[in-house]
């Protein structure tokens, strides 16, 4: 599956940082950089890279105002093994957020796929119970008042759930059944009470059936929560496009108008768009990207301003889609907002038109 492969990428990432770079060295963009960013919108960057290239801490500090962490607040990353927390190279991104002037959110306390494997060698439910209680408090007690939310559950919902009711099995299910999403909840604002608190969810955004079935899965899973009494604060909505469908705008702007009325914050919390089943040249599959970023976040602004987008990277160099999806013609896939070179693209046009006023 095309998220699967994401995250084997992902995870092989975080074993390749976890074995390797020091958390020291990040550049410290000049203040006179600052004037430029624009309100509202952010991206995602591991350590590694803002480490190895200057351009993209600049470029960040240029464009944005807030940064998210890709894999060094993940579990591997923070939990080598049952009874260590390092939280070293998070801090270090937090930092570099700091001394840029900009704020920085949490992804991700409880996700299906990113489980270390010490965790799979407990075998009573007790047991998980306590670590993964453990791990979702004792993080969110560590960065308390320092984050503007948490990605306090990812992506709970299956691929093509048949029925609304359709919830993804996990470890977590496995052993702490239906419970597993509420209690990361309640264990997330016991820990810090201030922090917005958030689930996230991908593949919900398209005209396609199972995006539409994904979709009506994944508000009724909201509708629960919140029946139940769940302190949740905002829905994630990924936004990993697809270049060659359309965006289903009257049904995504009916969701999100709805999201709103039960008093929930609406987030862009991962934006890109892969350009692999597009032809043409750069500038025309270019054109086609604005596009679809521009139906999205129009859709998503129909009842009020998007005021926080954060694209899965920045520039196409650091781009997660390069290194997973090939296109056919070897090419580079071209899915942020700026190119290999940092130089913005109309991609980067639609993000101002969206975020100038927020």
């Amino acid at each position: 599956m095309v998220k699967l492969d994401r995250r084997e990428f992902l995870i092989g990432g975080a074993a390749a940082l976890a074995a390797g770079a020091s958390a020291s060295a990040v550049p410290v963009v000049p203040a006179s950089k600052l004037a430029q960013r624009r309100p509202g919108f952010g991206a995602a960057a591991t350590l590694w890279d803002l480490q190895a290239d200057p351009r993209l801490g600049e470029a960040i500090s240029t464009y944005c105002t807030q940064v998210v962490p890709v894999l060094e607040l993940k579990w591997p990353m923070l939990r080598p093994n049952a009874h260590t927390f390092n939280f070293e190279r998070a801090d270090a991104i937090l930092d570099f957020a700091r001394d840029n002037d900009l704020t920085m959110r949490g992804h991700t306390l409880a996700w299906y796929h990113d489980i270390p494997d010490w965790t799979k060698q407990i075998k009573d439910t007790k047991g998980v119970e306590r670590a993964y209680v453990d791990h979702i408090g004792t993080v969110v007690s560590y960065y308390k008042d320092k984050l503007t939310s948490w990605d306090v559950v990812n992506e709970p919902i299956p691929d093509n759930p048949k029925k609304i009711t359709d919830r993804r099995d996990t470890f977590w299910t496995q052993h702490l059944g239906s419970n597993w999403i509420p209690l990361a909840f309640r264990t997330a604002a016991a820990a810090d009470p201030f922090v917005k608190l958030a689930i996230n969810e991908y593949d919900i955004e398209s005209a396609k059936d199972s995006f539409i079935a994904k979709r009506a899965a994944y508000r009724n899973l909201i509708m629960d929560l919140l029946d139940r009494g769940v302190p949740l604060h905002a829905v994630g909505l990924q936004s990993h496009l697809h270049a060659e469908l359309d965006i289903d705008t009257h049904g995504l702007a009916e969701f999100v108008t709805e999201l709103r009325s039960w008093g929930l914050d609406v987030l862009v919390t991962e934006l890109d768009v892969d350009d692999q089943k597009l032809a043409g040249s750069p500038a025309e599959r270019d054109a086609i990207v604005a596009r679809r970023v521009n139906d999205l976040l129009t859709a998503i602004s129909t009842s009020g301003p998007a005021r926080s987008i954060l694209t899965w990277g920045l520039s196409d160099r650091y781009s997660w889609i390069n290194g997973t999806f090939a296109r056919a013609d070897k090419q580079p896939n071209r899915p942020l907002p700026l190119d290999g070179e940092f130089k913005p693209k109309p991609f980067m046009d639609v993000i101002s038109k969206f975020t100038k006023d927020a």
